[in-house]
């Protein structure tokens, strides 16, 4: 649903500076989940560490007009002096955020479930969407999003065409869920179980329980385990006006009877008894918690009066809610599981047992690095011996403890094989115990303030006498270089850095582009990107060649992914509704002619259809690839396909609302087919400073070079290297530089086919090239060990070696080695 900039003005109460019109779909306040830039709101949120208005000149530059900003705030803003801003001034951005999410709750008469508890809030959420989706339009918190921030952008997602609302609510305080309430309004509520998680502001796990329950006031229903003393406690105190489906395995009046339970070696036979009727069912699981997840589930199910057969059969084929814990191959025999989502006693159990399990399969050495378990209200001491006799149960045999809560406590631990302490993660960085892990399955597992990423990327230094420089400057004037040839200032940039940037290295390269504000950054793989959203690269980043199994990585580091043909697009969208995913941002490739990848024409109105039918995804961009743009041997058949892209990208266009970018340019044909510029374009090799219409240099950027190692006479009559391939023609002087192969130096460059700059000096391969090292000609260079040998750069252009190779330039940058250490400048 649109709201024009004004209704929202007036909705919070809200002092108006611009006059410019705008209709508002999406509510921002995090600026790297950025997708469409004209039809946003930005709330600056304020916090103890962060104020959002530091994000407004960003965000503007990326195409935001629509602000909501505190009054103090304003000069801020009066300093930019820009006009063309719609700027909402309140006193509370958070407050003025969730009032308009509670007035646009209130346009829907549409049953909604609330759900909330410590514990199997986000499971009971998916698991109602796989059971009641088929049969209704559901809209449902995105992910976990149960906060006072996640739940005003949970619900308003809901639109003309929903027939149900699932929304968690989460608290960690006293009076919290007052504020969700008004803003869920849920007739159906589903309470899951009351524990220890975010105990710390709660006087007793009773009050916690009372301010969850607060979330029902005005509920039709509520859901809950009449089983749960405490939870029963607190129902009758709270004066509830809701009937109550309380489900029991032990009390037969109960409106829910589940009369019984069979744990089978894969799945669960659960009976029960509703409304004079008996019926059975089957969960693909056995762990109690989600035996009791799917009763509460049943019960929803019931009041909603889904038929008891569908009931059966939905249950039978729930899918497990994707798991948070991440295994990376480590070094020296090592496997990681990385675990840094949450820090609880229940966490820890889970993630201990999948560590059981990855240690059986690999016959390793159980490791535990765990940082002070925070949050959880439970005194150090009583909580550390809980700990302990986990660590126990499971067989650990090694504990790496990490935190001064953890050091006091150490003598808990004494019964675990090994065990040290630190007091922070820098110390366990430079010590002993780390840097001899060898042959372990080891489970990193802390609260987020300990920056465990570090621990489990293991960081090492990596010691190569071969470097790649890279000019940033010489890349920010090359992007300026192709600015300069758009006709329209507003033309969107894609800049690429897949391939780790051509070889440049993505992220210091990513950095540079997002401070200069490109619009997106695109790479092949996810991994690619989820490793620039780890350095800290908020841009928007498209995923090239999305993968089926990379799809989480994309939802958790919000990724936006190509896609080319209906087998991807159904998967991705069955990944993202089973992950709780709506809205994702998609960027359709149409085929004009390349025939790689790509949606044929005539399949746009089946396109249209499908993504019409779902809310997992939404069309952000449509783009097709040039077959021959830099030629102008191929002008005929270019003009061909920019014609079948005009027509196709505006049948996507008005199949839909909201505004889809197009694009179609790569760098050549940013200058040559300047009328095919659109709304986007993309800019490759000419950012790393080679036109690709005639391989001219326009600024360089990267220069390879390395060091001389040795050099020594050798006689006429002797060979050089590997199989005698070097052959002299005189007594010579040889000098050993330590690239190879395994750099990136092809070694079809060898045997005196190409050329390397010592001090200003052509010196040519000597014989084959060495996996790690190749020999030079330096006879007639004055020269010594430890002079520098240019590879490539200002002085011996790419185009040099790549012409050798009979190759394009793409192929000699992205070959250079990771081993290869990169050093970054800026003139």
């Amino acid at each position: 649903m649109s709201y024009a900039i004004e209704t929202i003005a007036e909705y919070i109460g809200a002092r108006r500076i611009g006059k410019h019109d705008a209709m508002i779909d999406w509510l921002l306040t995090d600026s790297r989940s950025l997708s469409f830039p004209e039809e946003t709101l930005f709330f600056a949120l304020v916090s103890h560490r962060n104020n959002g208005a530091r994000y407004i000149s960003e965000l503007y530059d990326r195409g935001v007009r629509n602000f909501v900003v505190r009054e103090q705030d304003y000069a801020k803003i009066k300093q930019e002096n820009w006009e063309d801003l719609n700027v909402l001034f309140v006193a509370n951005p958070l407050q003025a955020l969730q009032k308009l999410a509670e007035i646009h709750r209130e346009k829907f008469q549409i049953p909604v479930i609330g759900v909330t508890g410590s514990n199997g809030k986000t499971i009971v959420k998916e698991w109602l969407h796989q059971l009641l989706s088929p049969d209704r339009n559901i809209v449902r918190s995105p992910r976990s999003y149960n906060s006072q921030v996640g739940v005003p952008l949970s619900v308003w997602q809901l639109n003309e065409d929903a027939e149900l609302g699932i929304f968690e609510a989460g608290i960690s305080e006293m009076g919290e869920m007052d504020t969700l309430q008004r803003i869920i309004k849920p007739s159906i509520g589903i309470l899951t179980n009351i524990g220890g998680a975010h105990q710390e502001n709660f006087a007793s796990l009773q009050e916690k329980c009372m301010e969850k329950l607060s979330l029902f006031k005005d509920c039709e229903v509520v859901i809950y385990n009449g089983d749960d003393e405490l939870i029963c406690n607190c129902v009758m105190k709270s004066m509830l006006t809701a009937r109550e489906i309380a489900w029991s395995r032990t009390d037969m009046e109960r409106p829910l009877y589940i009369s019984r339970v069979i744990k089978k070696e894969d799945h669960s036979v659960i009976s029960y008894h509703y409304l004079g009727m008996d019926n059975t069912f089957c969960i693909p699981f056995v762990d109690d918690a989600s035996i009791e997840n799917a009763l509460n589930c049943l019960a929803a199910c019931l009041y909603l009066m889904t038929p008891a057969d569908q009931v059966t059969e939905r249950m039978a084929r729930l899918e497990p809610i994707a798991m948070r814990l991440e295994v990376k191959e480590g070094k020296r025999g090592c496997v990681l599981i990385n675990d840094s989502y949450n820090s609880d006693l229940a966490s820890l159990d889970i993630a201990l047992d999948f560590l059981v399990r990855r240690s059986e399969k690999n016959g390793l050495k159980r490791t535990l690095i765990l940082s002070d378990l925070l949050e959880t209200g439970q005194e150090p001491l009583s909580l550390y011996e809980r700990v302990a006799q986990l660590i126990q149960n499971r067989g650990i045999d090694k504990l790496i403890g990490v935190g001064p809560e953890l050091s006091l406590c150490a003598s808990c631990f004494e019964e675990t094989d090994e065990h040290y302490f630190f007091p922070d993660t820098p110390s366990l960085l430079t010590s002993e115990v780390f840097r001899t892990l060898r042959d372990e399955v080891i489970l990193v597992k802390g609260s987020r303030i300990f920056n465990f990423d570090v621990v489990t990327e293991e960081l090492a230094l990596k010691v190569h006498e071969t470097i790649l420089e890279v000019n940033l400057q010489a890349m920010v004037d090359n992007l300026n270089h192709y600015r300069a040839m758009l006709r329209h200032p507003e033309t969107k940039v894609i800049c690429m850095v897949k391939a780790s940037a051509y070889g440049a290295g993505s992220y210091e390269v990513a950095k540079t582009l997002q401070e200069h504000h490109v619009d997106y950054l695109a790479v092949a793989v996810a991994d690619e990107g989820s490793e620039l959203r780890k350095a800290g690269v908020t841009s928007s980043i498209i995923i090239m060649d999305p993968e089926l199994s990379a799809f989480k990585t994309m939802f958790d580091y919000k990724l936006e992914p190509e896609v080319y043909n209906f087998y991807l697009l159904d998967a991705l969208i069955h990944a993202a509704e089973k992950e709780g995913i709506t809205n994702l941002p998609i960027h359709v490739k149409l085929d004009t002619g390349m025939h790689r990848l790509g949606f044929a024409i005539e399949d746009i109105p089946k396109l249209i259809r499908r993504l019409k039918n779902q809310s997992a995804v939404i069309l952000r961009s449509v783009f097709s690839h040039f077959v021959g743009s830099d030629s102008p041997d191929f002008d005929f058949f270019t003009r061909q396909q920019i014609a079948l892209f005009t027509k196709g990208s505006q049948e996507l266009q008005n199949a839909f609302p909201h505004k889809v970018l197009r694009h179609i340019c790569n760098t050549a044909g940013i200058e040559r087919f300047p009328e095919a510029q659109f709304d986007m374009v993309r800019l490759g090799i000419g950012l790393y400073g080679i036109s690709p219409i005639d391989n001219s240099i326009i600024h360089n950027v990267s220069t390879l070079k390395t060091t001389i190692l040795q050099v020594r006479d050798v006689p006429q009559e002797d060979t050089v290297g590997y199989s005698r391939m070097g052959h002299l023609t005189r007594p010579s002087r040889i000098a050993a530089i330590p690239i190879g192969y395994a750099d990136g130096l092809n070694r079809h460059l060898g045997r005196g086919n190409s050329y390397c700059l010592v001090n200003g000096k052509k010196a040519y391969y000597v014989g084959n090239i060495c996996m790690d090292v190749c020999m030079i000609d330096v006879t007639d260079i004055d020269c010594t060990e430890g002079d520098k040998a240019i590879i490539f750069g200002d002085d011996l252009p790419i185009t040099v070696l790549s012409d050798k190779l009979d190759t394009i330039p793409y192929e000699v940058l992205t070959n250079i080695s990771a081993r290869v250490k990169r050093v970054y400048y800026q003139e």
